[in-house]
C-alpha cells in the first residue's frame, strides 16, 4: 500500500505543478476559444489542462517502475506500453481538438484507432463471465470489437460530462476510487496477480485527477479540454478490460470453498462489465440520453447542446457548486455501492443503506432554492449567500436629496457644473435645480449669484444632456 500512495503522490504533484505553466502556454498559445452558447462560463478560460495530467501519468508510471513490488506489473506483460501508446494518442487528438478543433467523425475515428493500437497490443477481452455458466471464451475479432466499443463509449461518456468546472475530473476520481478497492481486494484478498494492472491504473487515474482539480474546481482557471478528459476515459475503460476476463473463479472458489459464495464475491464481474459501467453509470446515461434525443430531432448525434444533466441541474435552480456536488454523490452512491455489495454478506443491510441515501440525495435534488435567511444579530458571520437582503430605498427620496444639495454643489465646483460628485451626479442636480427654480418663481434664482446663473444657463438639457451635446459656452459644458 506504500507503494501505492508514492505513486499517488507524485502523480498528483507533478500534474498539480505542470498545471500552472500549462495554463500560461495555453493563453500564449491562443487555446482559449470564445464562450459558446452551450457553455456555462462567462468568460475565455485557456484549456489544454490534459498536458499536464499526461505529464503526471509519465511521472507516475516512472515511479513505479522502480518500485519492488510494483515493477513486476512491468516485466509481468503488455498493459503498461499498451496503456502508452493508446493515451498519447488519445491525448494528442485531444490537443488538436482543443487548440484548431477536430471534426467529430475525425475524433471517433482516432478514437477506435487509439483502442485498436492497445487491442493489437494484449488489452482485450478474452473471456466473459456468466452467472451460473462460468468463463465463456470469445473469438479475438469478438473480442477486439467489445474492447473498441468500451473505449469509445467511455471516452465519450466522459467527454459529454466535462461541462461544469471540476465536474469530469471528480466523478473520474471517484470511479477510480471504487475500481481501486475492488481490484486491490482481487489481487492482495485472493491472490490473483491478473488483476495488479487495474490497480496501479486507478492509482494513476486518482492522482491525475487530485492533481488537476486544485486548479479546476469552480472558478476554474484552466480546463482539461478533450486532451484530457479523452484520456482519462481511455484509462477507465483500459483498468475494465485488463480486468475483466481475465479473473479465474476457480481461483477464488477454491478460497471461499463454495460457489455460491463465488457468485457473490463476483458480482461486479459476473455480469460482464458491470462494475466499470456502474462507476461511470450517469455519465452513461447522460451518453445515451443525448444521442437519443439528438437523433429524434432529426439532428446528429455528436450535436452539441445545453441539455446534459448537468445543465437540467442548473436549469432547475441549484447553482454550479451545488450542481456539481449532486453528481459526485449520485455517482458515488452508485459505484460505492456496488463495491459494498460485492464486499458484504448482508446485502440487506447495504439495499437499506442506499435507499437511505437515495432519499437523502433526493430531497436535496427537489430542494434546489431553499437557503435559510441568517437572524439579522448574525448576519456579519453568516456568508452572504444566507444574509437578508437590504430594502431598497424608493427613487423620490435621493431626488429630494439631490435637489436640496445642487446649490452648494454648483458654487463650489471649478471645472463647470460637475463639481466634486462626477459629471453625471452634477448634470442631474443642475437639471433638477432648474426645474424647481422654475416651478418656485424667480426667488431661489435671486439668491443666487452671478457665476451660478451662468453655469446654470449652460447645462445641457433633455437628449443633449444624454449625449453630451449641449449647447453654451465652452466653460458650461461637461468637461472631465
Amino acid at each position: 500500500m506504500r507503494e501505492y500512495l508514492l505513486v499517488l503522490f507524485c502523480t498528483a504533484a507533478v500534474t498539480y505543478l505542470l498545471t500552472g505553466p500549462v495554463r500560461k502556454f495555453a493563453i500564449a498559445a491562443g487555446a482559449m476559444p470564445p464562450v459558446r452558447a452551450r457553455d456555462v462560463h462567462r468568460e475565455p478560460t485557456p484549456r489544454l489542462g490534459g498536458i499536464a495530467m499526461f505529464g503526471g501519468l509519465c511521472a507516475g508510471i516512472l515511479v513505479a517502475s522502480q518500485l519492488d513490488n510494483l515493477s513486476k506489473v512491468f516485466s509481468q506483460g503488455t498493459d503498461i506500453r499498451a496503456l502508452l501508446s493508446g493515451a498519447g494518442i488519445m491525448w494528442l487528438l485531444g490537443v488538436l481538438d482543443d487548440k484548431w478543433g477536430v471534426d467529430a467523425l475525425v475524433k471517433l475515428g482516432g478514437q477506435m484507432i487509439a483502442a485498436g493500437v492497445m487491442v493489437w497490443q494484449g488489452v482485450t477481452v478474452i473471456t466473459l463471465p456468466v452467472p451460473g455458466v462460468g468463463p465463456v471464451a470469445v473469438s479475438p475479432t469478438q473480442g477486439m470489437v467489445i474492447s473498441v466499443v468500451l473505449v469509445v463509449v467511455m471516452v465519450n461518456a466522459v467527454n459529454f460530462i466535462d461541462g461544469l468546472d471540476g465536474l469530469a475530473g471528480g466523478m473520474v476520481c471517484i470511479a477510480a476510487i471504487a475500481f481501486f478497492l475492488y481490484s486491490y481486494r482481487l489481487w492482495y484478498g485472493y491472490t490473483i496477480s491478473d488483476a495488479a494492472p487495474a490497480v496501479l491504473f486507478s492509482v494513476l487515474l486518482i492522482g491525475m485527477c487530485l492533481g488537476f482539480l486544485a486548479h479546476n474546481m469552480h472558478p476554474a482557471r484552466i480546463f482539461m479540454g478533450d486532451s484530457g478528459s479523452m484520456m482519462l476515459g481511455l484509462m477507465l475503460a483500459v483498468a475494465a478490460i485488463s480486468i475483466t476476463g481475465r479473473v479465474d473463479p476457480d481461483l477464488i472458489t477454491s478460497e471461499l470453498g463454495s460457489q455460491t459464495a463465488t457468485v457473490h464475491a463476483l458480482v461486479p464481474i459476473y455480469i460482464p462489465l458491470l462494475l466499470p459501467l456502474t462507476v461511470i453509470a450517469l455519465p452513461l446515461a447522460d451518453l445515451l440520453l443525448a444521442v437519443v434525443r439528438r437523433t429524434w430531432a432529426g439532428q446528429s448525434p455528436f450535436a452539441a447542446d445545453k441539455r446534459h444533466l448537468h445543465h437540467r441541474l442548473l436549469q432547475v435552480g441549484h447553482s454550479h457548486s451545488r450542481a456539481v456536488l449532486i453528481m459526485y454523490f449520485w455517482a458515488a452512491l452508485i459505484a460505492f455501492g456496488t463495491v459494498a455489495f460485492s464486499v458484504t454478506n448482508t446485502g440487506r443491510t447495504v439495499v437499506l443503506t442506499l435507499a437511505g441515501l437515495c432519499l437523502v440525495g433526493l430531497v436535496v435534488l427537489l430542494t434546489p432554492r431553499f437557503r435559510p435567511r441568517a437572524p439579522r444579530a448574525v448576519q456579519a458571520f453568516v456568508p452572504p449567500r444566507y444574509r437578508r437582503r437590504p430594502v431598497r430605498r424608493t427613487a423620490a427620496a435621493p431626488v429630494a436629496e439631490n435637489t436640496e444639495g445642487t446649490g452648494n454643489t454648483g458654487s463650489t465646483g471649478s471645472t463647470g457644473s460637475t463639481g466634486s460628485t462626477g459629471s453625471t451626479e452634477g448634470a442631474a442636480g443642475a437639471e433638477l435645480t432648474a426645474e424647481s427654480a422654475g416651478r418656485t418663481g424667480s426667488e431661489p434664482m435671486a439668491e443666487l449669484s452671478a457665476e451660478d446663473k451662468r453655469l446654470l444657463g449652460g447645462v445641457p438639457k433633455g437628449s443633449s444632456a444624454v449625449t453630451g451635446r449641449g449647447h453654451g459656452n465652452g466653460r458650461g459644458r461637461w468637461e472631465r
